[in-house]
């Protein structure tokens, strides 16, 4: 039976760095058991990193947890670093990671951009992928960068909204995602600095059901903010990095027979409900678990529960 929240904690019975390119040297971590079912962990941004908690979404007496900071995120290095880092390059990362582990196939989990890398990597490697958990689905299209970063969720959001706009002249406005890159990519530290924490702190904002003030402050320490927010925009502005804005659904006959489980918070207003739908409906063997109390954070107490679950139905 699975637990009611996260599984006791565990501490990593390996990390190192795997040096990925020239520039990038990624950070990973293995928990669990060493010779059990292999499961890799995405983290969410791009640039959020990993933390102990996602450790705890799995069963350690079963599962050989593998997770890893993306380039330029969390411990990789060098920090929110955006050359050399696009979808490409994290699929062959986790490919490079796989190779090293010696492993076969595993089992994917992944939550907001880490649910459309998770994808990403099923559609050019199905082989290697034993079966999918999604939470927060994000699908990289116009209109989900949209509704985050220019216009929707500021409609339920607009006393957060306001200090995300503060940042920005009024003749900019218009396209937010352009304007807050040019800021992010200044020549001058302060300025790249507040305009990641503007861009952070109004994304941690709505990623709970209710506003968690301490998510917000953790979110626009110096470190976390500068790569999230860099690397959350660097890819805004390009399309994902994918080759065309519905490349997912487009290409979701490629891993319609792996078994799919996604979650999905009712009130996310980070990564709303229709694109967990629209891919529900485009993978025959997917099943979806809408949360009713619950936002977009993984770590909100109903989508724990519906994740650990999603682990242990995967055993």
């Amino acid at each position: 039976m699975a637990p009611a929240g996260f599984f006791p904690e565990i501490e990593p019975y390996r990390t190192g760095y795997l040096q990925v390119s020239p520039i990038h040297s990624i950070y990973f971590e293995e928990a669990g058991l060493p010779h059990g079912a292999p499961a890799l962990f995405l983290h969410g941004g791009p640039g959020a990193g990993i933390n102990p908690k996602h450790r705890r979404f799995f069963d350690p007496s079963h599962y050989r947890i593998l997770l890893f900071d993306q380039r330029g995120a969390g411990r990789s290095k060098p920090h929110a670093e955006l050359l050399e880092n696009t979808t490409d390059h994290l699929i062959e990362d986790i490919e490079k990671l796989r190779r090293m582990a010696g492993v076969e196939k595993w089992l994917v989990f992944g939550g907001s951009w880490g649910s459309t890398l998770a994808l990403a990597y099923a559609i050019r490697h199905p082989s290697r992928v034993s079966g999918l958990i999604l939470r927060g689905v994000f699908l990289g299209r116009k209109s989900e960068v949209r509704w985050l970063f220019q216009e929707g969720a500021s409609a339920v959001f607009p006393d957060y909204w306001e200090k995300f706009l503060e940042r920005i002249p009024p003749g900019e406005r218009q396209d937010l995602v352009e304007a807050y890159y040019k800021r992010l990519t200044d020549q001058d530290a302060e300025v790249r600095l507040r305009s990641a924490q503007a861009w952070s702190g109004w994304e941690a904002s709505v990623c709970k059901l209710i506003p968690d003030e301490n998510l917000i402050r953790e979110s626009v320490a110096d470190k976390m903010a500068l790569a999230l927010a860099r690397l959350e925009c660097h890819y805004c502005l390009n399309g994902l990095f994918l080759p065309s804005e519905n490349h997912i659904l487009d290409n979701a006959a490629v891993i319609a027979d792996i078994r799919c489980r996604i979650v999905q918070g009712r009130y996310d207003m980070a990564c709303p409900p229709v694109s967990a739908w629209d891919l529900h409906r485009a993978l025959p063997r997917s099943e979806i678990r809408i949360v009713p109390d619950a936002g977009h954070s993984a770590t909100e107490p109903s989508l724990v529960r519906e994740l650990v679950q999603a682990t242990e139905d995967f055993k």
